[in-house]
């Protein structure tokens, strides 16, 4: 006699490899094992899902959550919170932390923070420097490791590999998919005086798109001279786009909801130094633009960048202000708001948060609802009509760009691993958040 289910999700409308259609999914131990008629087989609970999706569980693959050092503004086990609040069932974490994420003993320590206590899956990028460039074929392979990430341009935080013999030096070593925050440091340094004080509009002025282009351009260069793999994050511009789209033999890319939702032209003015990014939020010829590389097939995946300050932080007037805002919490409503408006297909939105963080990072057993995989599954009204408010924003920050707008489509069931974890907007398990696993790292069983 087969064993009971664990729990089934029934009634819902399965969102896999098949396209859509009515199902049950049945979990055991933590795993999908079945998926079908299910009505008659036995199950220790039933959650019925009928008018539901039933989505593989989003993957935020770029989220900043500050612990350790800053966890003022944010901590693993809060952004965890916010991430699975939001329907995202595991986080790629940034390494510019204090201190630094760009050794074994701080990735493990990371790593030991985070299990247990983190709400959802996660793992951890290692910063690439000059001076662990000989380590990185290691550093990239440890436990919890997504793999190695590089700021060619300076942001939050002080790691920096400016120049094309650092980033040569690293990408020569690296096996795996190298990270990329691409904006040129030497413009940024020789265009600073185009900051305007009290000015948050003129951040993208300063942070121009030929200072992103030329970074992306020079990545994909010293990529093809290597023969490594690269991603570049956050794509801002139009032209990035375009280039991109004529270097799939070495870079995949990022595309954010902030840059596909916001318009610079209207939004410096509305919401000031909140929407203050790096890469900035630009005007709307570059988010037309994005959507068109989107729709082409350029973007890869879709990550939040996630980025918390305080609100007494983001009220200190430009350039004094720092970059960056909440992400992980809407980016699934944001997002199937696109998708209701026509904008986006569920098909894409699913590729872009399961499928293809999965293709591009290896993730093992995860990115799809199949039997053997986890059974993580972020479940949806497309028809629930919600307004975002601070007051939901489980970030320790309190605030969101996005207070206030109305949206079609919400997160209603948040499952890590076969635990409802998040539910009709509760909490309902304890945080069981644990390393991801990646296919390029399997350790040797037996």
């Amino acid at each position: 006699m087969d064993q009971p289910f664990d729990l089934v999700l029934s009634g819902g409308t399965i969102v896999n490899q098949d396209g859509e259609h009515r199902a049950d999914l049945g979990i055991r131990g933590g795993r999908i094992a079945a998926i079908g008629d299910l009505s008659r087989a036995d199950a220790m609970e039933r959650r019925d899902c009928a008018g539901l999706h039933l989505l593989p569980g989003v993957i935020d693959s770029q989220v900043h959550f500050r612990e350790p050092g800053l966890d003022h503004k944010e901590d693993l086990e809060s952004g965890s919170r916010a991430a699975v609040m939001g329907g995202v069932t595991t986080v790629f974490e940034m390494p510019n932390t204090n201190p630094l994420t760009t050794s074994a003993e701080a990735l493990a320590d990371k790593v030991a923070r985070a299990h247990h206590r983190m709400h959802c899956d996660f793992a951890f990028w290692v910063g690439g420097t000059h001076e662990n460039a000989h380590q990185v074929a290691e550093l990239e392979r440890l436990p919890g490791a997504a793999g190695i990430k590089v700021f060619v341009g300076s942001s939050t935080g002080s790691l920096l590999v400016e120049d094309d013999a650092g980033v040569t030096e690293i990408l020569k070593r690296t096996q795996r998919r190298a990270a990329f925050h691409a904006e040129d440091e030497p413009m940024l340094r020789a265009q600073v005086n185009r900051q305007v004080p009290g000015d948050p509009a003129s951040h993208p002025v300063w942070r121009s798109p030929e200072a992103a282009l030329k970074a992306t351009e020079r990545l994909v260069r010293i990529a093809r001279a290597t023969g490594a793999r690269i991603h570049i994050l956050h794509i801002s511009t139009k032209e990035e786009m375009v280039f991109l789209g004529g270097a799939k033999d070495v870079a995949t890319c990022e595309v954010t909801p902030h840059h596909l939702t916001l318009d610079g032209g209207e939004a410096y003015a509305r919401l000031g130094t909140l929407v203050q990014m790096n890469p900035p939020v630009r005007d709307a010829s570059h988010r037309d633009g994005i959507w068109h590389g989107l729709s082409q097939g350029v973007a890869d995946v879709l990550g939040s960048d996630h980025a918390p300050h305080l609100l007494s932080e983001k009220a200190k007037p430009y350039p004094a202000s720092p970059s960056g805002m909440t992400g992980v919490q809407t980016l699934v409503p944001i997002m199937l708001d696109h998708v209701a408006a026509g904008r986006l297909s569920l098909a894409r939105f699913v590729d872009l948060t399961s499928a293809g963080p999965k293709r591009l990072f290896g993730i093992s057993r995860k990115g799809r609802l199949a039997v053997g995989y986890d059974a993580d599954v972020t479940v949806v009204d497309l028809k629930r009509r919600e307004t975002i408010r601070n007051e939901w924003i489980a970030s320790k920050c309190g605030w969101t760009p996005y207070d206030g707008v109305t949206v079609t489509g919400w997160p209603v069931g948040t499952l890590v691993r076969g635990a409802p974890v998040m539910w009709q907007g509760e909490l309902t398990a304890p945080s069981r958040g644990e390393a991801v696993v990646f296919e390029e790292t399997l350790a040797p069983q037996g």
